[in-house]
């Protein structure tokens, strides 16, 4: 189970620099405003809000990295704080976007399943 919960929450934290990507650098793209649903106009007054919260993303991310690196250094009670720390800021910013938005319910569900799925698995590994 230990495993299964790094491996998602690994998918999770690519995904989440994935964002990053997008939101950082390719905020304005016709691409990435086709999958954000914004306008050109939209895309370009929030360009610096988006470019922030993608570091946001980046970040979560690198904790659950370096939180699975440190589970493989042996050190797993450390590890497993920090990919918890991580994923369960993914699941609860997703949980947040998905109450405060019910039209972005699918972007809701697409960043927080990887992490909550992980989160569980983890959990279950360390109390069994």
């Amino acid at each position: 189970m230990l495993i299964a919960g790094l491996v998602l929450t690994g998918a999770a934290a690519l995904l989440h620099v994935y964002i990053f990507v997008l939101e950082s650098f390719a905020w304005t793209r016709p691409g990435t405003r086709a999958t954000f649903g914004t306008t050109e106009e939209e895309a370009e007054v929030t360009r610096s809000l988006a470019f922030n919260q993608g570091f946001y993303n980046l970040f979560l991310a690198i904790t659950v990295a370096v939180g699975i690196a440190f589970v493989g250094a042996g050190a797993t009670a450390v590890g497993a704080a920090l990919v918890l720390a991580g994923a369960g800021s993914m699941t609860a910013a997703a949980l947040v976007l998905l109450v405060s938005s019910p039209s972005h319910r699918g972007a809701a569900v697409k960043q927080g399943t990887l992490p909550f799925l992980g989160v569980i698995a983890l959990v279950l590994a360390l109390v069994l």
